[in-house]
């Protein structure tokens, strides 16, 4: 007997939904003090990540969500939109498939059919809508990423047609059908043409019929071109004026999780992973005594440390054996695609580097840089401690979750070995044995 789709998705989410504990200390200054940050940096970040998982379930050309993040501001712009709406529309265009990682999942919870992507788009737009919730512009796109599949005849999966369907979702729907169709990565004069032919065709079936007269006139060859192969890094920062604004460190543990059970979502093995590195890097926070920005800090960069594994594929994550010498190598360059994908976010430098060093090793024999202890600082330090320890505390296909005491022995000798911090060693020893 079948399962029912959305079950498989409730049943593969019910662990990673589970706020971890946060302690009473912590609580109480979340809500004194804000921190600023660029939302939207983060966002595009994220996309491209998640372009990584689309492109290897469905194909989709590469930056696919900042290409339809860019179309849709376009179009935005030529609407009227000011700069806090074009922003929102943005964020929202560029998370429109976030729940991705949630069909990795459900596959393998209760492997249905595999164009279930094309066959029933209901589950992956509740689970996107439900997580746009952790994100602090929610109010200013609700529905848009449950209704971003409707189709102006009401023909698409909730059944809505054009006047029942917010803007902004007609405005993702054109674009990403758009992107999907002609993969616009590689314009040519001669797929531009066949892409308003085919607008054309569908104008009132799946197209509202005024956005494919704003479409024609906002894209001219020459502008949507701009939005092609490797020009959207740049065109679409300069399509949208970057600013910061100021969240509370409570908002920002929301949407950090939210990262977070994205990442881990990717892989069976690793289904806490993140999720578990950002908890124990904020418990260590509290430990060493660090004010409530710092520990919301380093929840953040825990939740985004392992974001390049979204870039690997799945043959190898989900691999029950141990790796080739080949596949390793492969596995290895998540680290440098965490770099990659973080890199830009220079209002955060600091939470960028204490979680893209977490596979450095003091003595220099670690990856991506080779970075030796003169070169690491504290929190750097701390991160890789604690990426191993949680590695070591988790369910592996080749193992069974070692106990506390068994784990900081293991990470005894390698602080022996000069490849970690003895002292942070130590420290988490005295931390994570106790109850919170």
């Amino acid at each position: 007997m079948k399962v029912p789709l959305m079950r498989h998705f409730q049943t593969a989410a019910s662990v990673l939904t589970h706020r971890l504990p946060i302690s009473k200390n912590l609580k109480i200054l979340l809500m004194e003090e804000n921190m600023k940050l660029c939302m939207n940096g983060m966002l595009y970040a994220l996309s491209y990540a998640l372009d990584s998982v689309e492109g290897e379930l469905l194909g989709v050309s590469t930056h696919h969500a900042e290409r339809v993040a860019y179309m849709c501001v376009t179009m935005g712009r030529e609407l009227g939109y000011d700069a806090g709406k074009l922003s929102a529309l943005a964020g929202a265009a560029v998370m429109h498939d976030n729940a991705l990682t949630e069909y990795v999942a459900a596959r393998r919870s209760g492997g249905f059919m595999d164009n279930v992507l094309t066959t029933d788009l209901k589950p992956h737009c509740e689970l996107g809508e439900k997580n746009m919730h952790s994100l602090p512009f929610y109010e200013d796109v609700t529905d848009v990423v449950l209704y971003h599949h409707e189709n102006a005849d009401g023909s698409g999966p909730f059944g809505k047609k054009t006047d029942e369907t917010p803007l902004f979702s007609r405005l993702i729907h054109i674009a990403d059908q758009a992107d999907n169709a002609f993969h616009l990565d590689a314009l040519t004069p001669g797929k531009y043409d066949e892409l308003l032919e085919w607008m054309q065709l569908y104008k009132g079936r799946m197209f509202d019929p005024e956005l494919v007269s704003l479409f024609g006139s906002v894209f001219r060859y020459d502008v949507l071109e701009k939005a092609s192969g490797q020009n959207i890094v740049t065109q679409l920062p300069a399509a949208l004026p970057v600013y910061e604004s100021d969240y509370s460190n409570e908002t920002v543990l929301d949407f950090a999780t939210l990262f977070a059970r994205i990442t881990d979502y990717k892989s069976h093995f690793t289904s806490v992973h993140s999720q578990g590195c950002a908890w124990k890097a904020r418990r260590m926070g509290e430990y060493y005594g660090y004010d409530s920005t710092v520990c919301t800090k380093l929840y953040l960069a825990g939740a985004l440390h392992d974001i390049g594994k979204l870039t690997i594929s799945n043959d190898i994550l989900e691999k029950p054996d141990k790796l080739t010498p080949e596949e390793f190598a492969i596995m290895k360059t998540h680290a440098q695609a965490s770099w990659n994908i973080l890199r830009d976010l220079k209002d955060i430098p600091d939470i960028v580097a204490w979680a893209c060093m977490h596979h450095e090793k003091l003595d220099g024999s670690g990856y991506p840089f080779g970075k030796k202890a003169a070169e690491l600082d504290k929190n750097e330090r701390l991160m890789a401690c604690i990426d191993i320890y949680q590695a070591l505390t988790e369910l592996r296909p080749y193992r069974a979750v070692l106990p506390h005491e068994k784990a900081i022995c293991i990470m005894r000798g390698m602080a022996a070995d000069e490849k970690i911090d003895p002292d942070i060693t130590e420290d988490i020893d005295q931390c994570m044995r106790s109850p919170v």
